[in-house]
């Protein structure tokens, strides 16, 4: 599998575990300049922005680990870019960003480690 068909695969795995919880999926790859937005995710009055990392099986470095502090900015920015784009007033949901590490061997899925609130924005300028 290329890493493209591997990073599809974690995404879709997470939409099914997100609807599963009864989240809507809202969208999917939700594209700025500068950023993306993996998965964005409706509950209620959470709206939840999720970035999605894929790891193989044996893959040493962690998926939290993967999304450092300018990627923590770049997912806030995106979020509330896909806000104004979408008329969502800041005060209509509480948002949330999100961390699912993906572990895959080959086109098989081994687990999801989903981790709520993994960062928030008070760190960073908006």
């Amino acid at each position: 599998m290329t890493p493209q068909e591997t990073g599809v695969l974690g995404e879709r795995a997470v939409c099914y575990y997100l609807e599963a919880l009864g989240y809507t999926v809202l969208e999917r790859n939700f594209r700025i300049r500068g950023g993306e937005i993996d998965i964005v995710a409706r509950r209620g009055d959470l709206l939840c922005f999720v970035e999605v990392k894929t790891r193989k099986l044996g893959t040493q470095a962690a998926g939290q680990e993967a999304v450092d502090a300018r990627k923590r900015r770049h997912l806030i920015r995106a979020a509330y870019a896909y806000c104004e784009a979408r008329d969502i007033p800041e005060e209509a949901y509480y948002l949330r960003y999100d961390i699912a590490e993906v572990t895959v061997q080959g086109r098989t899925l081994l687990g999801i480690d989903y981790l709520e609130s993994a960062f928030d924005e008070t760190d960073f300028a908006k």
